[in-house]
């Protein structure tokens, strides 16, 4: 060792040591400075540049790289008022947070129950909301007379209590008052906000807004076509339009980048199984298997009720199966729903007008399928079937003469000669002295009917619906009147005679 005249060995090693101490900070100078140097303003070490450079990467969407450099610029010096500005503002538009995620339930019994909000992944957005007003507040603490970084941490204060009630709103079903939140106010001052146009999509959703729906999430996926929520969201959209083919191809898609996620794997397995049911129930209508039919109908309509695109065309071929089935209540029903749906939906007018017509509802029928005519005036089908049903109606308010007379429309001559000859005795007028006017009209309603069901043409004209009024008939009942008009006479005759010695009589 070389020694220095007057040091010692002590002094020595501590010469020593100061020099390793100064060579040390050297080093971590090089090694430091030039990134946070750099973070100042590139090469030029300028502020300017640097706030240039992230009002670009901000123009760019490129909001990470933005906080980057301005993190690091802080680091650098920690009085730069500015930077604390810059991030305020940053993080209030795009009020990020990774972990932020409202929850979606895919069994669509109601909305209500449909969309759950995570309140505790929210909280996370919310402390982002905080993070922004600390940075406001730094920078108000450097720079008390900056009325812009005011302007905007009142802004920020908006947006966090506007996005808190529309979270409020959401849980309790006010969906069209918490859109208006998100749209009017939170996404006015967080523009940027991913997470609130995430939740203005479900919104939309929940209004049954679903073209609005569909151009929202479209947005988000032009900015990451992996986000895995708005493939989902955007897919339900098209699913609830009955854009199946569509909806399907957002679903596998979404599955292609995560085989395991829940709602995506839900969706996609649900509107498989909707598929495949309605297909069933259409190959058993081809194969005539009609009731096979009716259960996969039922069975289809049991999956998603809130459906109303599909649902529609399930309730339709329903009822069509059902009026093909004779069972006009419950066809009338399912029809009914179909145009609880759709108003204008012309095949349910006529299958309901067919069902009514089972059900003997002469005017409904004529009603439902008058307005399905005038809807479709060309259609001869719809015609001939408004057709019937008025000669129905018609039919419908002449005399039942087989009732009157007791008897059944298949009755043979001989039993309804007998009804007649026994209940012509039974309100002859002389033995109704008490009742004689009643009796005289019960008589003249005994008469006409046996005036028709008596003949052999006219009874077989009557069942085939044609009038008969003009059958040379002059009276009320038929016009039939058997104790004439004027002072006439009109004598009946019976063979074998009445019981109790009636062989015949004149009035």
């Amino acid at each position: 060792m070389i020694n220095l005249p007057g040091m010692d060995g002590v002094a020595w090693r501590g010469f020593v040591y100061a020099i390793f101490i100064l060579n040390f900070v050297f080093v971590c100078q090089l090694l430091l400075l030039p990134p946070l140097v750099s973070a100042l303003g590139g090469k030029s070490g300028n502020a300017a540049e640097l706030f240039e450079r992230v009002s670009q990467s901000v123009k760019m969407k490129r909001y990470s790289e933005a906080l980057d450099d301005l993190n690091a610029a802080i680091e650098a010096d920690s009085t730069l008022s500015e930077a604390y500005w810059h991030r305020a503002s940053i993080l209030r538009q795009i009020c990020r947070c990774k972990s932020l995620v409202i929850g979606l339930k895919l069994r669509l019994l109601c909305w209500k129950k449909l969309i759950l909000i995570d309140r505790a992944n929210c909280s996370l957005l919310m402390r982002k909301y905080e993070e922004s007003e600390k940075n406001y507040k730094l920078l108000l603490l450097l720079n008390p007379r900056n009325s812009a970084a005011e302007k905007e941490l009142s802004q920020l204060s908006q947006s966090r209590s506007a996005l808190e009630t529309a979270l409020s709103l959401f849980e309790t079903g006010g969906f069209a008052k918490a859109l208006d939140y998100v749209d009017k106010v939170v996404l006015v001052f967080s523009p940027a906000c991913a997470k609130a146009k995430l939740l203005k999509v479900k919104l939309l959703l929940a209004t049954k807004d679903y073209s609005n729906a569909i151009s929202e999430s479209g947005y988000l996926l032009k900015e990451d076509e992996n986000d895995l929520d708005a493939l989902l969201l955007r897919g339900l959209a098209y699913y609830y339009l009955a854009d199946h083919d569509v909806a399907m191809r957002h679903y596998q898609k979404g599955l292609r980048l995560d085989p395991e996620h829940g709602e995506l794997k839900k969706a996609y397995f649900g509107l498989k199984n909707l598929l495949k049911k309605t297909k069933s129930a259409e190959d058993n209508v081809n194969k005539g298997k009609l009731r096979l039919a009716v259960e996969d109908f039922k069975g289809a309509l049991s999956l998603d009720p809130n459906h109303l695109a599909h649902n529609v065309h399930l309730h339709l071929g329903l009822c069509k199966v059902l009026v093909k089935l004779g069972r006009g209540r419950d066809a009338l029903i399912s029809c009914t729903e179909a145009l609880n749906i759709d108003g204008d939906l012309i095949d349910a007018l006529v299958q309901r007008g067919e069902a009514k017509l089972l059900t003997e509802d002469w005017e409904g029928a004529v009603d439902d399928l008058k307005s399905a005519a005038q809807k479709s005036p060309q259609d001869m089908n719809i015609r001939e079937a408004l057709m019937r049903a008025e000669k129905s109606l018609k039919l419908s308010k002449r005399r039942d003469w087989y009732k009157i007379l007791g008897v059944s429309k298949t009755a043979s001559v001989s039993e309804i000669k007998r009804a007649y000859k026994k209940l012509a005795l039974q309100w002859h007028p002389d033995k109704n002295v008490d009742n004689r006017e009643e009796a005289e009209a019960q008589f003249r309603e005994i008469a006409a009917a046996y005036e028709v069901l008596g003949d052999e043409e006219k009874r077989t004209r009557y069942d085939r619906g044609e009038d008969i009024e003009d059958m040379g008939m002059g009276g009320g009942a038929g016009g039939f009147d058997p104790f004439g008009g004027g002072g006439q006479q009109y004598t009946f005759h019976f063979e074998g005679g009445f019981p109790g010695g009636f062989g015949g009589f004149n009035f």
